[in-house]
């Protein structure tokens, strides 16, 4: 979950006249706030070129602004310099080491490069200091997975869930390690519950569909993969699914047969 912090910036506004009868033009230029809520509004809106434009400009006036280097860090990350992006979490990190979000996004830049025990000791010093943190939960249990460690990562993706009960991509990804793990029906009765509520839920539909298939329930697998193609076309995309998603193996390897017999 990629974070950007909004800061108070306590500013003086200073007007010079010229004489008791003229006062000349003013032509400020913008103020420390403006300069952070313009790169901010750029980036909250998805235009990432102009975003980091605006945070650099930003931090060329203000280089030990600790919100603002985690927050261009995070447009970094986004547009792939992963390395830039660590050394600004770094930076804001060392201005400000008590702030636990720029760990998170530290932590998110640090999994691009598969550098998982860098970034679990990232997100293990967040929890010590949040227990309840569901991101920092969440982004922990993806790297137990991504280390074979589907227990861990089940139980984790569970306290995201509690922590965070709208969470729907935890709770899918929990019961998808219950799936991984063999536990067929607490992950199926999951992932029905999930439908219910959100029913355009790409994610637990694919993974229903799965699971159905490995059960022989052809017809019901095909009814969910129906309203996935039509949801989002990515679940057919192996390498999709591994690497970017990280579904476990046993989930991934069933809906690519089921895909493969169609």
């Amino acid at each position: 979950m990629i974070i950007f912090k909004k800061v108070k910036v306590y500013f003086l506004l200073i007007f010079v006249l010229v004489n008791i009868f003229y006062i000349a033009p003013c032509y400020s230029l913008p103020s420390r706030e403006d300069l952070f809520k313009s790169a901010l509004d750029l980036s909250s809106s998805g235009k990432f070129n102009l975003a980091l434009q605006e945070w650099n400009r930003y931090i060329d006036s203000y280089p030990d602004d600790a919100a603002g280097l985690s927050n261009r860090g995070n447009v970094r990350l986004i547009m792939g310099d992963v390395e830039g992006s660590i050394n600004d979490q770094n930076k804001s990190i060392s201005l400000n080491p008590s702030e636990i979000d720029p760990y998170i996004n530290r932590g998110i830049a640090e999994e691009a490069l598969e550098l998982w025990s860098q970034a679990k000791k990232d997100y293990m010093f967040v929890i010590s200091q949040d227990s309840k943190n569901f991101s920092a939960l969440y982004n922990l249990a993806n790297v137990e997975g991504s280390t074979s460690q589907w227990e861990k990562a089940r139980d984790l993706f569970a306290k995201a869930a509690l922590y965070n009960p709208g969470f729907a991509m935890a709770r899918s990804s929990m019961a998808l390690s219950d799936f991984q793990l063999g536990n067929i029906e607490e992950a199926e009765k999951e992932l029905k519950k999930l439908i219910r509520r959100y029913p355009t839920f790409a994610d637990a539909r694919a993974a229903l569909t799965a699971l159905q298939w490995s059960k022989g329930e052809f017809g019901k697998a095909e009814s969910n993969w129906i309203a996935v193609t039509e949801l989002d076309s990515r679940y057919s995309d192996e390498e999709w699914l591994k690497n970017i998603r990280r579904w476990p193996p046993k989930p991934t390897k069933d809906l690519m047969k089921f895909i493969d017999l169609k």
